[in-house]
């Protein structure tokens, strides 16, 4: 020790300064030991994770193999059986944002990077202007407290100057921020909507998929707010990155030229942020969590809003208004309530903040300041000393306070704008999470990915159609051959809730052979349309297509885009395509009145007309505007589904022998008999499973469907009857041998009916070909 005061002694060093050395050093020596402490836990966690990931997912894989007593196996929520993470600032989180930024900012020669560039040139420039300026500051008190009126007014003069490049480069920054946001929304919009509209996504995002509730929101809202945190958080962390290492390295030249280094102030600020970032750490409510769970009340609210213009018409016949204003309502308010308790924690947490980093940070920054001017002497250049200044060296130690607070005053505003940021960031993180997820989902439509909230039938897992955790799987084919006709081999219609509506079906649709589909409702005629379209995917057997076939399908209620009369025609091609093709608007004339329709068009104004299409026709104009399209494309193969419901039977008898002469094959769905004559062939579904294809003989079923109905109104009435013979007799007393025969038959029938439940065999297909006689 006493070796220790000797070396002290012949270097100077006082007792102060060697106590202020030496608790620097031992709060080094302990950061140093608490991050180490802190880091093997984490390395130690994240081994446990991984093995808490595997014992997890054994345990959720057997557990979803089990069923209810209905026998059916029933999938969790989100689809999956993975436990869902509340957006937080983590490793996920860091991931989730890289993969974005690649999109946004995909190269270093884009749009992108040089604006980034751009704007952190001009963050760099204000954070040397505002060095400048605090020493601007100083100088004019000094002339001030001098008395030194020509000096004053030539800083002051500096100090007017330097504000025109200041106030222009405060408001570049705040520009190149709004164009940095719109930049990365443009570039993950364009991103997003390429492949939203990629491979049908955005009918398999809302009919095979059940992660995305909200996706007009997630492709809205949510890029919106996700570009403009980004782009904002960029400013608030880089500059006050580059503002605590300028502010740092001036005050520590200044201290050190002057002779007034000391440790107390870098010691008082370490643990003033120290502990100020621990308590508000500790305290700080789950932003993340709370602004994504807001986000996603706010889509279903706009949701709940969009479902009641799109059905308005079916609620106001049936005076639903109540029910629809107490759902809208419902909603409303429980948006409000997460949008009360984010406030509410926001209030608690920003005065927590605004004392901490206010008023404890002001106090901690005029000790800081203090400290190197009471106890320092301060040194010029030259060797002479503040104090041998005739007013005792205060003009100089007030120019140095005021250079020092203000500097210090920059410090502490960018340091709190860095801890600021650390809820902003929270905030961004729920953002990430939703607009990862929604490219998550995107990309998984596109590899035919599905996960739905469901509950998988029973068939489905005998059928081995489902996997352990009830996913259905995809094992089917779709070979696209050189030959012209369509063929399913041992094709099942499975709907997207898991539901097995037919377990095998198999059959061959040859160009030129018409084919009339019928059956109950729900028994799957639309189901197997989808398939063939391309819509539902091939979860077994084998689906032959011709190379470039073409299909068209025409629902029962047409969809009328937004355009002109010309553009409902043409639908989906445009005006340029159409020249192209080679049509002119006289080919489109001849289309209308094939289909009756030629007096709209002066009717609406011409072709250019436009027009809310959607309301203007009538049920009947639609349907009939939709087979103009199919004569307009001509395809291959028509899929017509209830299409001509709403059109007069001889319109219909004149559109359907049109199409059979202009070499479109039909596969039709409809009820009306009069149609029955332009098919070959009919595919018959029971709706328990079966099917059954056979040669259509319109005379022959006509006469049999005659005689059905017949039958019916001559039974309509046995029931009454008997009913009425067995009151007759009960009132008599007496006995009548009619109802003893339908007794005994009765008891015939139960004999011969099983007693005990039978499971259904698989219907098999009947074929029956025509014969060559």
């Amino acid at each position: 020790m006493s070796a220790l005061l000797r070396y002290a002694s012949t270097k100077n060093i006082s007792l102060i300064k060697a106590t202020s050395g030496l608790t620097f050093a031992v709060c080094c020596v302990y950061g140093v030991k608490k991050s180490f402490q802190l880091w093997l836990p984490n390395a130690n966690r994240k081994l446990a994770n991984k093995q808490e990931d595997v014992e997890e997912n054994h345990s959720v894989s057997s557990i979803a193999g089990q069923t209810d007593n209905r026998g059916d196996s029933i999938v969790g929520e989100d689809g999956s059986n993975n436990k869902g993470s509340t957006p937080s600032i983590n490793k996920i989180f860091l991931q989730q944002l890289l993969k974005i930024l690649k999109i946004i900012i995909p190269s270093v020669k884009s749009k992108e990077f040089g604006l980034l560039l751009l704007h952190t040139a001009t963050l760099i420039t204000r954070t040397f202007l505002s060095v400048y300026v605090a020493s601007l500051d100083s100088h004019i008190v000094r002339s001030i407290v001098r008395r030194d009126a020509k000096s004053f007014a030539l800083m002051l003069m500096k100090w007017l100057f330097v504000a025109i490049p200041a106030t222009f480069v405060n408001s570049l920054i705040r520009f190149l921020e709004s164009q940095l946001s719109l930049a990365f929304r443009n570039r993950l919009v364009n991103y997003s909507y390429e492949m939203y509209f990629k491979n049908q996504t955005y009918y398999k995002v809302s009919n095979m998929d059940s992660r995305l509730t909200n996706v007009d929101q997630c492709l809205t809202e949510d890029i919106t707010m996700f570009s403009q945190q980004v782009a904002h958080i960029y400013s608030h962390v880089s500059k006050p990155l580059l503002d605590i290492a300028v502010v740092t390295g001036t005050l520590s030249l200044v201290q050190i030229r002057k002779g007034a280094f000391s440790y107390e102030p870098a010691l008082i600020a370490l643990v003033v942020i120290y502990v100020t970032g621990k308590v508000l750490r500790a305290l700080s409510p789950k932003f993340g969590e709370l602004v994504a769970e807001e986000a996603s009340r706010k889509g279903y609210l706009r949701y709940a809003h969009s479902r009641v213009i799109a059905n308005a018409e079916e609620i106001a016949f049936y005076a639903g208004h109540k029910v629809e204003q107490n759902l809208l309502m419902q909603s409303y308010r429980r948006l409000v309530e997460q949008m009360d308790i984010l406030f509410c924690k926001r209030f608690w947490y920003i005065m927590l903040e605004q004392f901490l980093m206010k008023y404890v940070w002001s106090a901690s920054g005029l000790t800081m300041v203090a400290i190197p001017i009471i106890t320092a002497d301060g040194i010029r250049r030259d060797g002479t000393k503040y104090s041998d200044d005739p007013d005792g060296g205060v003009t100089e130690r007030t120019k140095a306070y005021t250079f020092a607070k203000s500097l210090l005053g920059n410090g502490a505003d960018a340091i709190e704008r860095l801890m600021s940021s650390l809820k902003e960031i929270t905030e961004l993180a729920g953002y990430t999470s939703r607009v990862h997820e929604m490219l998550e989902v995107f990309e998984d439509m596109a590899n035919n990915l599905y996960q739905r909230r469901t509950v998988t039938s029973q068939d489905a897992n005998d059928n081995n159609f489902a996997t352990s955790d009830t996913r259905l799987v995809i094992k089917g084919e779709i070979i696209e051959t050189a030959s012209t006709g369509i063929i399913l081999e041992n094709l099942p219609i499975i709907t997207p809730n898991g539901d097995v509506v037919v377990s095998s079906l198999t059959l061959t649709m040859e160009p030129g052979t018409h084919l009339l589909i019928t059956g109950p409702n729900g028994c799957g005629k639309s189901s197997l349309f989808r398939i063939l379209s391309g819509l539902w995917p091939v979860y077994n057997g084998k689906l032959y297509r011709p190379r470039n076939c073409s299909m068209f399908y025409i629902p029962q209620r047409p969809y009328m885009s937004v355009g002109s009369l010309r553009d409902q025609v043409i639908y989906p091609d445009t005006k340029e395509d159409m020249l192209t093709r080679g049509f002119a608007d006289s080919d489109l004339w001849r289309i209308l009145a094939i289909v009756n329709l030629q007096n709209i068009v002066h009717r609406e104004g011409g072709w250019d007309a436009l027009s809310d299409w959607k309301d203007v026709l009538s049920g009947g104009e639609k349907q009939r505007m939709g087979m103009a399209r199919l004569f307009y494309h001509r395809p291959q193969f028509a899929l017509l589904d209830e299409c001509t419901s709403a059109v007069s039977i001889d319109v219909e008898a004149s559109i359907y022998q049109t199409a059979k002469d202009t070499g479109i094959t039909l596969l039709t769905i409809t009820h009306r008999p009069s149609l029955w004559k332009f098919h070959d062939k009919v595919l018959q579904f029971d709706g328990e499973g079966g099917w059954r294809l056979e040669v259509l003989d319109s005379n022959v079923r006509l006469t049999l469907r005659e005689e059905k109905q017949r039958i019916e109104m001559q039974l309509s009435g046995v029931a009454e009857a008997e009913h009425r013979l067995r009151e007759l007799c009960l009132i008599l007393g007496e006995d009548s041998r009619l109802l003893e025969n339908i007794d005994k038959r009765h008891e015939e029938d139960k004999l011969l009916s099983p007693t005990h439940d039978v499971d259904r065999l698989p219907a098999s297909a009947i074929e029956i070909e025509e014969d060559e006689d």
